[in-house]
């Protein structure tokens, strides 16, 4: 049997019975390289030289680079923890959330 525990409070999930919530994110830069701009179509074949440039430069950027990387990531959750993770992904507490000004 294989066994599963959150990934959150480390509770026993396989032996309790209960249901067991997978979460699955993925990360990865929120740019595109080989974007063409409204300046690039000025002169075709400057914009030519200039993405033929900017693509040798991504390629050639080393492979364990982690802003150019993809990552993704498993967890399995407990009900309770699968609850408090989908009314709040990013675990931010209401106190950082809320700016109140020091009066």
């Amino acid at each position: 049997m294989v066994h599963f525990t959150c990934d959150l409070c480390g509770k026993d999930i396989t032996s309790s019975g209960e249901d067991r919530f997978v979460v699955k994110m993925e990360a990865y830069p929120g740019f595109d390289p080989n974007e063409i701009k409204e300046e690039d179509l000025d002169d075709p074949m400057e914009a030519v030289a200039d993405l033929v440039h900017r693509a040798d430069e991504f390629a050639g950027e080393a492979a364990d680079d982690d802003a150019c990387r993809r990552k993704s990531f498993r967890f399995d959750l407990c009900p309770s923890c699968h609850r408090r993770f989908v009314r709040n992904p990013l675990g931010k507490t209401g106190a950082s959330v809320l700016k109140f000004s020091k009066n």
